[in-house]
């Protein structure tokens, strides 16, 4: 059974950083490029950051490129989302999503529950 299951949410104020973690089991881990979502209150979930299966490849959605960095360490089956200079935009519930596919974009097969993220202004 594949289980991704996010940590590192909370509230902070605008400015402020923050690091998301997303522990994967049930899956071979390295055979598996990573996806973070987030969707905000009323809006659709929309993507925010990919890295492929080996991490030598990222991507970003232009509305966080240069603040949000993503990373993952395939010995400890874990995918992480650096969020730095915090707008309060950045709200909602940030998921990570495990994606078989090879090319970009990864389409995600298996998700998380999520942890929110709250930036105060």
């Amino acid at each position: 059974q594949v289980q991704l299951v996010e940590s590192g949410g909370g509230l902070v104020q605008a400015g402020g950083s923050l690091r998301l973690s997303c522990a994967a089991s049930g899956l071979t881990f390295s055979n598996y490029a990573m996806n973070w979502f987030r969707q905000a209150p009323g809006k659709e979930r929309e993507f925010v950051a990919a890295v492929s299966w080996s991490g030598g490849n990222t991507y970003y959605a232009d509305s966080v490129k240069g603040r949000f960095t993503i990373s993952r360490d395939n010995a400890k089956n874990t995918v992480s989302l650096q969020l730095n200079f915090l707008k309060p935009e950045d709200t909602g519930v940030y998921y990570c999503a495990a994606a078989r596919s090879t090319y970009y974009p990864f389409r995600s097969d298996y998700w998380g529950q999520g942890t929110q993220v709250t930036v105060s202004s």
